[in-house]
């Protein structure tokens, strides 16, 4: 091959490889996973809030885990790989962080609810009050198991708090979240129920008998933690951040949460001592 041939050769490489480059398909970088471990009673709010925030942050690909959040919590101790924490009572977080499983500085409470005392809208149930837990004899009241379940718990402890155990133990019938107590009611396999009122507000065949009193028992707040498995710290403050934003808090008092006004990135220690 001749000096000329070769060079020609070189030149033709070089100026193939330049168009090639020119005209490549650029390669995108892929979202960044973000692993949100969530309170079955956040459901459904999060099927509005979620895709506010994955149009905001399209840098992140959010996976969602809705479960008890005992369950989510005892995962978490456990190893499971997740960024975000989001209990239905931050009391979960507050004994994660015991453990010295939270990133320092991470938890905040972000809205708050109340217990509510429910029934069917297909039972012909008169007006009543939680204090006619005392005085009328329902055959079944659906709680959450306090095994399993936070509000479960909660509602056990306001019961004996306020002295409205049933006089028999049979009486209970346990949903193992919150999102199953609702069901044991509507489906009428409980005359009456307590969880909390994000979980009643969306339910169209459930009916909001009584409000619990904050006092003496303490509201009922939602917190929200980064967790040591968490492999995407940035991302899980971007969402964290996200929440006590003005829009999502409206969308949350949508689905019966209440804002926590000056509380938004504190957390509280709000639960009685089991």
């Amino acid at each position: 091959m001749s000096h000329r041939g070769g060079k020609v050769r070189i030149i033709l490489f070089a100026s193939l490889l330049m168009l090639s480059m020119g005209t490549a398909t650029p390669v995108w970088a892929q979202p960044e996973p973000l692993t949100i471990a969530a309170a079955n009673s956040l459901r459904d709010a999060f099927r509005k809030i979620l895709p506010l925030f994955e149009t905001q942050h399209p840098e992140f690909a959010v996976r969602v885990v809705y479960g008890p959040s005992q369950t989510l919590r005892a995962q978490i101790e456990q190893g499971a790989p997740v960024d975000v924490f989001l209990p239905s009572s931050v009391e979960e977080i507050n004994r994660l962080e015991q453990k010295g499983l939270v990133i320092g500085g991470s938890r905040r409470v972000y809205a708050s609810t109340s217990l509510t005392f429910i029934t069917s809208i297909a039972l012909p149930t008169p007006e009543r009050s939680i204090g006619d837990l005392k005085t009328m004899d329902f055959r079944r009241i659906a709680i959450g198991d306090p095994k399993t379940s936070s509000v479960g718990r909660v509602a056990a402890q306001f019961l004996k708090l306020r002295g409205l155990e049933p006089k028999r133990g049979s009486q209970y019938v346990y949903g193992q979240h919150s999102r199953a107590v609702v069901d044991l009611v509507a489906s009428g396999e409980a005359d009456v129920g307590i969880v909390y009122r994000t979980d009643a507000v969306p339910h169209a065949k459930i009916r909001v008998l009584d409000i619990m009193p904050a006092d003496p028992f303490p509201s009922v707040h939602y917190g929200v933690a980064a967790v040591w498995t968490a492999k995407n710290v940035s991302g899980a403050e971007t969402f964290m951040k996200f929440l006590i934003t003005p829009h999502v808090q409206s969308v949350l008092q949508e689905f019966g949460f209440d804002p926590v006004k000056g509380e938004a990135g504190k957390a509280q220690h709000q639960e009685v001592s089991p």
